[in-house]
């Protein structure tokens, strides 16, 4: 049996669906992942090629500003700027990190953008990959040049300080921005009627010629996904991200250490939850904030949603399956 979840606030009115349009859809590569945009297109609507172009531009932007993977971005400018210097950032990856040091700041640090020393540590960034756990020293010496309380922002000037040694890395919030801005773009362009996908991380905007929703199923661990029942969302002005254990990881010394990393002890999140799912009208925050949950487990991770009103799905490793947790605001949407 499907569960369905269904927005609690449809915004403003929209337009009555075209039932003439015709659902397109686009696919291409892009920030170390795939993408993909369906839309509902009228007869006289944008011309296909044109539209994948320009979603293509719209994400090389992305990377030209917010990749760690490129020498040449502006992040990686930034990464090598001298200490004490003040780098001026385009206004999108300002922006992204003004989100980014939000969510830190809101959950303690469990999210922090100047984690990169880390993720290349552990195997997980440019830096070449790993089996096996770094030694505590080098751990240590990692977390000592990160700290997002040490990035001191001019929001007048949109730059930020180097402090000296900090390392942003913005795989956590990256390609949600990058699924919003698809969106902008789209939208920008007539298309009120539009599913945005980038690496798994969605937002939908609209109706199907149909007059139904964009429905779209929540990703889960490949055992709980194979075992039960989809949770199917109505993706009408929402945007949703999941972080698992199940994506990136290696295995050592019979444990294994998952991509997902506690900026708090250096080490990656040591707990029983599997993935954590967010609902949210930003794909870029639903990004970020999957991840701090992830990293602050199921109890903390769950008082966070409560505060926050958050919707939010937990699943917990359990012997022989998973335990779902669900937020009071995950809860509300379920019809």
């Amino acid at each position: 049996m499907q569960r369905v979840l269904i927005p609690l606030s449809l915004g403003a009115a929209q337009p009555a669906p075209d039932a003439t349009a015709r659902v397109q859809r686009l696919r291409g590569e892009s920030m170390g992942t795939t993408w993909s945009v369906a839309w509902a297109a009228p007869a006289d609507g944008p011309d296909a090629a044109a539209l994948g172009a320009g979603i293509g531009a719209v994400l090389a932007e992305v990377v030209a500003q917010m990749s760690n993977w490129e020498p040449g971005s502006d992040l990686s400018r930034f990464n090598r700027a001298a200490p004490g210097t003040w780098q001026v950032l385009p206004a999108d990856c300002f922006a992204v990190l003004q989100a980014a040091l939000q969510v830190a700041r809101d959950s303690g640090g469990a999210y922090d953008p100047s984690a990169g020393p880390l993720v290349d540590l552990w195997g997980f960034g440019p830096a070449p990959r790993r089996d096996t756990a770094p030694p505590l020293a080098e751990i240590e010496q990692a977390r000592a040049l990160c700290g997002w309380q040490r990035i001191e922002l001019d929001a007048q000037h949109s730059r930020a300080r180097q402090p000296g040694g900090v390392r942003l890395d913005f795989c956590a919030i990256a390609k949600g921005f990058g699924v919003d801005a698809v969106s902008r773009y789209l939208n920008a362009q007539g298309i009120a009627s539009h599913l945005v996908e980038v690496g798994g991380e969605l937002r939908g905007h609209g109706v199907k010629p149909d007059g139904l929703p964009w429905w779209v199923a929540l990703e889960a661990p490949p055992a709980q996904a194979s075992a039960g029942a989809a949770t199917l969302v109505a993706l009408h002005g929402l945007a949703v991200a999941t972080s698992g254990d199940y994506r990136r990881y290696f295995d050592s010394g019979g444990r294994r250490y998952a991509h997902t990393l506690d900026p708090r002890t250096g080490y990656p999140a040591s707990h029983a939850l599997a993935s954590v799912t967010v609902l949210h009208p930003q794909c870029m925050m639903a990004d970020a904030l999957s991840t701090a949950l992830t990293v602050l487990g199921p109890e903390a991770g769950m008082v966070f949603a409560r505060r926050h009103a958050l919707a939010a799905r937990f699943l917990v490793r359990r012997s022989g399956g998973f335990d779902e947790r669900l937020s009071p605001a995950f809860e509300a949407m379920l019809s």
